[in-house]
């Protein structure tokens, strides 16, 4: 339960960055807010079985709001 709230956290965070940057009230720092930092890069790997192929990779670029939502993901898990 608590991977899918930090999950929500992170996405509904990215959404409100994304949404803070269209805004002319935050402009000055929205830049900061949705800028993207590598954490962890898997590149793809491809795997060809001649019936099927699989690309297979990961991905982790979190931005400010992201981890702002994750930190409110966690309060709200363990209050409730």
């Amino acid at each position: 339960m608590m991977v899918l709230f930090l999950v929500t956290g992170a996405v509904v965070g990215g959404i409100l960055g994304e949404l803070a940057a269209s805004s002319s009230l935050l402009s000055g720092i929205a830049p900061y807010l949705i800028k993207p930092f590598p954490v962890f890069d898997v590149p793809p790997v491809a795997i060809n079985l001649y019936v099927i192929k699989l690309v297979i990779g990961f991905a982790l670029y979190p931005n400010l709001m992201s981890i702002i939502g994750i930190i409110a993901a966690v309060i709200l898990f363990r209050r409730f």
